[in-house]
C-alpha cells in the first residue's frame, strides 16, 4: 500500500511510518514546514492546504496531528489551542481525501470522548460524556466524517494514554515515582485506561488492512482503579506508592487537565478491535510494564 501520514513525527507517528515501511508498504510524511526529503510533502492547513499530488495513488491517509492534551494547565488560550490543532487541519485533511478519492482515512482521537464512565465499561457502542475534551473530541471526530466523503472508510481512532520506553505518560510520571513520591490521586478507585505504542501501532496497522470503519476504541482490556496502576508502576521501579494524593491537591496544581485527565474515570474497552480477532501483546499492566522497563 501506498500510505500517507501526517503527524509523522509525533510519538506514535514515528512509531507508525517505521512500522509500516518495514511491512514493506510505501509510506509519505505530510510535514508542516518545508519538505526536506524525497519522501515529504510540505502541507499547511491555515493557508494552501494539502498539495494534490501528495495524494496521487495514495491508498490510505493517517492524520495524527494535535497538540498534547497534557501538556500545561488548560488556560483558555491553550484550551483554543488544543481545538485549533486538532479541528481545522482534520477538516483539511479530510477534504484532500475526498478530493483525491483516497478509500481510507485513518483519524486520531481519543477515549476522552466518553468523560467521566464511573465503573460502567464504555464501548464503541456509548454516546459522548461530558466535560472539555469529550466535547473537543466530538468536534474532532465530526471534523474527520463530516468531510473525507461518503466513499471513504474513516476509521476514527479513539486512543488511551500510550505507554512508551520514549517517554509519552509514563516518561512524565517516573521521576516522580522514582524519589518514592508516586501513589493513588484522589479516591484511586478512578479507572484508568492505556495501550502500550507497540499495541497502538498494531493496531493501526491491523485497521489499514481490515475493512473496520467507525469509531474503534485503541486500549488495551485490562483497565484497571488507578491505585492499582500506581502501585503497579511503583513495583515496577521497586519503590513505595504509599503517598496518596488528595483530590483537592490534584485540582490545585492541574486544574480542569487533571480533573479530566486524572480524577475522571475512564473505564474503556476494545469491543471491536477484540471482536475483529485483534491481540494484544500487552492486556494486562504487568506485562505492559515489562515491556517498558525491558
Amino acid at each position: 500500500m501506498r500510505i500517507a501520514v501526517a503527524g509523522s513525527q509525533g510519538l506514535i507517528g514515528t512509531a507508525v511510518v517505521a512500522a509500516l515501511r518495514e511491512a514493506g508498504h510505501t509510506v509519505v510524511r505530510l510535514v508542516r514546514r518545508e519538505a526536506l526529503d524525497d519522501d515529504e510533502f510540505s502541507w499547511d492547513p491555515e493557508t494552501f492546504g494539502v498539495p494534490a499530488e501528495s495524494l496521487n495513488g495514495v491508498d490510505a491517509v493517517i492524520g495524527l496531528g494535535g497538540v498534547g492534551v497534557g501538556n500545561q494547565r488548560w488556560s483558555g488560550r491553550f484550551k483554543q489551542e488544543l481545538r485549533d490543532s486538532r479541528i481545522t487541519p482534520t477538516e483539511v485533511l479530510a477534504e484532500a481525501v475526498a478530493a483525491a478519492g483516497v478509500p481510507t482515512f485513518l483519524s486520531a482521537s481519543a477515549t476522552g470522548f466518553y468523560g467521566n464512565t464511573g465503573s460502567h465499561v464504555a464501548t464503541e457502542a456509548d454516546g459522548a460524556g461530558g466535560g472539555f475534551l469529550a466535547g473537543l473530541v466530538t468536534d474532532w471526530e465530526h471534523a474527520a466524517t463530516a468531510n473525507a466523503g461518503s466513499s471513504t472508510r474513516v476509521v476514527l481512532l479513539r486512543t488511551a494514554p500510550v505507554l512508551s520506553r520514549q517517554g509519552g505518560l509514563l516518561g512524565r510520571l517516573r521521576p516522580i515515582f522514582w524519589f518514592g513520591l508516586g501513589g493513588p490521586i484522589g479516591s484511586g478507585e478512578q479507572y484508568f485506561s492505556w495501550i502500550t505504542l507497540p499495541d497502538e501501532v498494531r493496531a493501526i496497522a491491523f485497521l489499514l488492512e481490515s475493512s473496520i470503519s467507525g469509531p474503534v476504541n485503541l486500549c488495551a482490556p485490562g483497565a484497571l482503579p488507578f491505585g492499582e496502576f500506581a502501585s503497579a508502576v511503583g513495583r515496577s521501579m521497586h519503590r513505595p506508592t504509599v503517598l496518596k494524593v488528595p483530590a483537592f491537591a490534584a485540582k490545585a496544581v492541574g486544574g480542569e487537565m487533571a480533573e479530566e485527565m486524572i480524577l475522571f474515570s475512564q473505564r474503556v474497552a476494545p469491543d471491536v478491535l477484540t471482536e475483529h480477532g485483534f491481540s494484544f501483546r500487552h492486556p494486562d499492566i504487568d506485562t505492559a510494564l515489562g515491556y517498558v522497563n525491558a
